[in-house]
């Protein structure tokens, strides 16, 4: 990308540990649902080249750790041979124009049906409380509460996917610890029900979801490590009655690991799609947490600038705008229109369609 005379601070530089990010737009995790039987496809090696950009940080769509993992038709998983090796391509399309790609790892928990589910099983959470309503209308099945003798796998399930996510090429992995999933599913008290010694206080409650990045780390290495968390956030019915304490906790949790980045929900984004006004701040979370901090909710250029100027945030991330624009650090560089997204195209399974059919500025890059 061309630098600018007075580059806004969106599109300084920026060292994220070994990284050198040449600015500080992110490319933020996005479901897209066109990774048919839960293989990464040959259209996804455009559509991540499309938005990779010299020293850009991109974050892949949310990809599942284990058989049990998958809540969404036609999402990308990370558990076997094939899929490591379906993965590579799309990743060395990315480096090849110079981009720095993490795998976001996760599982969906309790958001699932016995259709997604191996044999027909019950989907796994913290809980056996069901989550409603469910994908096109329907209630999720009720889940299986897992033992805690159980949660080993569960654990080794991350681990395995760090390890095959490096082995396809991927810079690093982001642990996907927010929106509802199965990670948040255990941090939230209005969740997670348990008596046992992961369930009831703080501590407890995220004694496994920072046993996942132990192990993660123990595997990778911290400096391939970020997560995702949403503290603020009721995504499936995922609320915590004090997100401040949740946030910090986990905050100045993650800095014992020494983990690359963290990588947080605004509060304003309490609902998907839809902006709220809030007195809450990230600012504190930033505070406590020691390295990378990235902010993400419905940021546009003139608060993306602020957020990075103001030091509230060191890189922001874009969801709809970068799937709509697949230049947007360009476009922002000249403050150039946007393409508006179309939302009924987000979640098709068309391989081309709302994917990589959304058009490039026709200016001299």
């Amino acid at each position: 990308m061309a630098a600018s005379t007075n580059p806004i601070p969106l599109l300084t530089p920026y060292k994220m540990g070994k990284f050198n990010l040449s600015h500080r737009v992110v490319m933020a995790p996005l479901t897209r649902d066109r990774s048919y039987n839960n293989m990464p496809q040959p259209h996804a090696i455009l559509y991540y080249s499309q938005r990779a950009t010299n020293g850009g940080f991109l974050i892949s769509e949310a990809t599942g750790v284990s058989d049990t993992a998958q809540g969404y038709p036609e999402t990308p998983g990370i558990w076997t041979e094939e899929q490591v090796k379906a993965w590579k391509p799309i990743v060395d399309a990315v480096h090849e124009k110079g981009g720095i790609l993490f795998c976001q790892i996760w599982h969906v928990g309790r958001v699932s049906t016995y259709g997604f589910q191996p044999n027909g099983e019950a989907p796994i959470s913290c809980t056996d409380k069901g989550v409603t309503p469910g994908l096109y209308g329907e209630d999720w099945s009720p889940p299986h509460r897992l033992r805690a003798d159980e949660l080993p796998r569960i654990v080794n399930d991350f681990r395995l996917a760090a390890r095959n996510a490096i082995e396809a090429g991927f810079d690093g992995v982001e642990i996907h610890g927010a929106n509802g999933y199965l990670i948040d599913q255990f941090l939230k008290d209005q969740v997670n029900d348990r008596t046992d010694n992961y369930g009831g206080s703080l501590e407890n409650r995220c004694r496994f979801p920072l046993e996942i990045l132990e192990a993660v780390v123990d595997e990778v290495g911290a400096d391939k490590v970020g997560m995702r968390l949403s503290p603020y956030a009721d995504y499936m019915e995922a609320v915590d009655s004090n997100p401040e304490a949740l946030g910090l906790y986990m905050a100045n949790a993650l800095n014992k690991f020494g983990i690359l980045y963290l990588h947080v929900i605004e509060p304003r984004m309490v609902k998907m799609n839809d902006i709220y006004e809030t007195p809450h701040s990230l600012l504190p979370m930033k505070d406590a947490f020691e390295g990378t901090f990235i902010a993400a909710g419905g940021y546009r250029r003139d608060d993306g600038n602020k957020a990075i100027a103001e030091n509230y945030a060191d890189l922001v991330a874009f969801g709809r705008l970068f799937l709509s624009n697949p230049d947007l650090p360009k476009r922002f560089e000249l403050n150039a229109p946007l393409n508006r997204y179309n939302r009924n195209t987000f979640y098709i399974p068309d391989p081309v369609v709302g994917y990589t059919d959304y058009p490039f500025l026709d200016v001299l890059a």
